[in-house]
């Protein structure tokens, strides 16, 4: 009987420590960073250089997959079904992880049960581009000429409920402001249309726009980020232009591992993205693809912040009359 309990109880610790040591010997296989973008997007130039700068620091090979679909949520359903050893991550958005939890009639994962943020490493702001006829230069000018205008003055978006669209909404509501939604089924027709004057404004992301605010044909008024972006410098913030301290309407990239990921290793991947994303290096190249880099906040604080934004963005998901309208 004392021959049994002995070979019992040393089974059980060997079971025990088998998950330590996965721990200890992490990373011991190459790890794969999932991208719901396609290859090419600012978003995955971005992951790629953090990738080789991760692969050197943990010295396995870490691996780029495309993974694009579904409104970015495909990336994040799949996480779902990957083992929680921190050899498969994900880079996600406010879409994904804050929009479209409300904005979908259905959603194929659990944000808050399902995911643990690894690292929240820039901010991705719009710039309030408007047509260069549009008689205002600032942004006072143009809520005052909204204010104004009849009939409305019209905006475009990339499509309904989209962070650009949610964006100019919550300027909106928090203005007094009536202005007619143009929907369109993607960014560049979005901003074209704005260039050839069908549509007077709209909220653009800086990569697509940049090329045509420095060749003239769009008028930035403003970043919808709380500071500056490096790529336009003298362009405001909209909270300071606007006089409005707590402005602020960006998306976000995060990095994300499945929920039961032991401690350990989110936390080392954490202290090795921290390190990584404060660079100066790393942080120039995300500003040349008009990114805001900043460093990475503690997780609890990641935690709270990704809260906020699920309850400000579902509100006015909400208030909008669009919950489940996808």
């Amino acid at each position: 009987m004392k021959l049994f309990w002995s070979g019992a109880l040393g089974a059980l610790a060997l079971t025990l420590a088998m998950p330590a040591q996965a721990q200890q010997d992490y990373p011991n296989k190459p790890i794969t960073i999932v991208v719901p973008l396609a290859a090419g997007s600012g978003m995955d130039s971005l992951v790629r250089l953090y990738a080789d700068k991760l692969q050197q620091s943990l010295g396995k090979p870490v691996i780029v997959e495309n993974k694009p679909g579904a409104a970015l949520m495909l990336a994040a359903q799949d996480l779902t079904t990957v083992p929680a050893d921190g050899y498969t991550l994900m880079v996600s958005t406010s879409s994904a992880m804050a929009i479209n939890l409300t904005l979908y009639k259905k959603v194929n994962y659990d944000a808050v049960k399902d995911f643990i943020p690894i690292s929240y490493y820039v901010k991705s702001p719009f710039i309030l581009i408007v047509n260069p006829d549009l008689p205002a230069k600032t942004v006072p000018e143009l809520i005052e000429l909204a204010k104004k205008s009849n009939p409305p003055l019209n905006f475009s978006s990339p499509g309904a409920g989209v962070a650009q669209h949610l964006s100019m909404e919550y300027m909106k509501q928090r203005f007094g402001l009536n202005m007619a939604h143009v929907p369109y089924r993607n960014t560049p027709q979005s901003i074209t249309d704005i260039v050839a004057g069908h549509v007077q404004l709209g909220f653009a992301e800086a990569g697509a726009s940049l090329p045509l605010i420095r060749e003239g044909k769009l008028r930035a008024l403003a970043v919808s980020s709380l500071t500056p972006i490096p790529s336009l410098p003298d362009v405001p913030p909209f909270a300071k232009a606007a006089n409005a301290p707590d402005f602020e309407a960006v998306s976000w990239h995060m990095l994300f591992a499945p929920a039961a990921t032991p401690k350990p290793i989110v936390d080392r991947l954490h202290a090795e993205m921290t390190k990584i994303m404060s660079d100066p290096e790393m942080q120039a190249k995300a500003a040349t693809i008009g990114l805001l880099p900043i460093t990475p906040p503690s997780i609890a604080d990641t935690q709270k912040y990704w809260a906020s934004e699920r309850e400000k963005w579902g509100s006015l998901v909400k208030q909008l009359g669009l919950e489940g309208s996808q």
